[in-house]
């Protein structure tokens, strides 16, 4: 074990405040003694105890939101000035992240080697957001066509913005979400979810460190049913979420009542499509060390592998074999390539739509059970099935684990629509040499991002999905968008300022 993953084994709860929410600039009593057990993903041990919102607790949040943005001075700041405090929240996430470092493996599974990097891939979001102060239009000058002399076009803060996170990838859903926000002008209550929640404590900290104005981050952990008041607070100008379709579905239903603003990144049963002239080991080596980065729990995997049928058996095997030579194990050990799961409930899902594999044809050519020499902890051996039906179970629904199908087409033509036949379209892949086939085949797949030779994802650019993955878009200037509403403003002269 390296010296760093020993250390960060070894810090425990890297936070003060687990019996407490951030509301309004302080750490506040909760409404009530709900508490939430959080368990060590490799241990089942607990991790530690976190204090659970009540609907008084959320009702707190968002008065304090409110305020925040009506009457506090954060809006009304200019972007240079928000940027600074962006630039300082960066630097404070890159001081703590070997805090950071320590939690994602505890509290999801994910091995250290990946969760040691993620602060200050994170904290980097945070300056490209604060970069785009200076660049993006947020005023720009337009020549009235209806009437008037001058024209204005302003971008302004859409509001108070409900952030709700998932357990998988908290951290990187804070970046993804908050910095946009800030930079744009918006005040936050930021729903941490009840399997991880200690990423957001520690961010909770780090905004109170670089001074930010009470009420603009407001940071809770709450159940589902909880979490709903969040959505239909009509004090809530927009909610951004990240998860499950099915939960997706809701807000955008309790969102349309009101016309909330809304941004839904959900899932993925995502394709790659292996061409003839691709080389069938490279593609199954990097299709298998894509799938364990974070044992699988990821809405964008690759998990639909869909090849010629004269080299399906081929590509099977060698994914097969490149999954054999997977350590599983502990998620603090530099050796381990694939930690456990994040939890009970995902090891029993995973489990049960592998028998449903089995059951419904697929043939299971490796993995499928508990590694035999882990004898605690949610782990899975990563899996694959060939011989996969498009139509089948694990081919249509979302798994969150290390399983892969294997699915033969007939041609580019039918691999296209296969790869096309789903609710989904968060993420696809090509593999071939040949760039302008990939080229060619990427703009008929029906998907928000379209990789080359290997699983790609983007926050610096462009990150969400076509169909039922989602609505709008995180990461760059594409992600900053939602956080802002356009207002044409008409005069009859032009302003001071815009002489000339």
């Amino acid at each position: 074990m390296s010296a760093d993953a020993s250390v960060a084994r070894d810090l425990g709860v890297p936070t003060r405040h687990a019996d407490r929410f951030y509301i309004g600039g302080e750490w506040v009593e909760p409404s009530s003694s709900a508490t939430l057990d959080v368990i060590d993903a490799s241990t089942e041990q607990l991790y530690f105890t976190a204090a659970e919102a009540k609907a008084p607790d959320i009702a707190r949040a968002v008065t304090a939101a409110r305020a925040a943005f009506d009457e506090g001075p954060w809006p009304r700041l200019t972007h240079t000035e928000r940027a600074g405090y962006l630039r300082a929240i960066a630097n404070a996430m890159r001081e703590r992240g070997q805090e950071f470092s320590a939690i994602w493996p505890r509290e999801v599974g994910v091995v250290h080697t990946m969760a040691s990097h993620v602060a200050a891939s994170v904290a980097d979001m945070f300056d490209l957001y604060a970069n785009l102060a200076a660049t993006h239009p947020f005023e720009e000058t337009v020549m009235p066509t209806a009437g008037g002399e001058f024209g204005l076009l302003v971008r302004e803060p859409v509001g108070v913005v409900g952030a709700i996170i998932p357990w998988n990838g908290p951290l990187g859903m804070i970046g993804a979400k908050l910095a946009p926000a800030l930079l744009a002008g918006c005040t936050i209550v930021l729903k941490s979810s009840p399997e991880a929640p200690a990423e957001g404590y520690l961010f909770a900290e780090i905004a109170a460190a670089v001074g930010l104005p009470p009420g603009v981050v407001n940071v809770v952990t709450a159940d589902r049913e909880v979490s709903e008041l969040l959505v239909r607070d009509p004090r809530v100008d927009k909610i951004s979420f990240t998860g499950s379709t099915a939960a997706g579905r809701r807000i955008a239903s309790l969102c349309g009542e009101r016309i909330a603003r809304v941004t839904l990144e959900l899932g993925g049963k995502s394709a790659a499509v292996v061409l003839d002239d691709a080389d069938l080991e490279t593609a199954a080596r990097s299709l298998a060390a894509a799938e364990c980065m974070m044992t699988g729990q990821l809405c964008s995997s690759l998990t639909r592998i869909v090849v010629s049928r004269n080299r399906h058996d081929a590509l099977v095997e060698a994914i097969s074999a490149e999954f054999g030579r997977v350590v599983v194990g502990d998620p603090f050990d530099e050796s381990t390539q694939m930690g456990p799961l994040a939890m009970r409930r995902q090891r029993d899902r995973v489990e049960s739509y592998i028998a449903k594999g089995i059951a419904e044809g697929a043939r299971l050519v490796s993995g499928g059970g508990r590694p035999a020499h882990l004898d605690r902890g949610w782990y899975v051996e990563p899996t694959v099935f060939g011989e996969v039906d498009n139509s089948s179970t694990i081919a249509r629904e979302e798994i969150f684990g290390p399983v892969l199908s294997v699915i033969a087409a007939d041609d580019e033509e039918h691999a296209v629509a296969i790869a096309n036949d789903t609710i989904y379209g968060l993420n696809a892949s090509v593999f071939t040499e040949d760039v302008d086939r990939a080229r060619a085949v990427a703009g008929r797949l029906r998907s928000g991002t379209v990789g080359h030779n290997a699983w790609r994802s983007d926050f610096g650019v462009s990150f969400g999905g076509y169909k039922q993955s989602g609505i709008g878009r995180e990461g760059g200037t594409e992600g900053l968008l939602p956080y802002l509403e356009t207002k044409y403003v008409v005069l009859d002269g032009r302003p001071s300022g815009h002489e000339g």
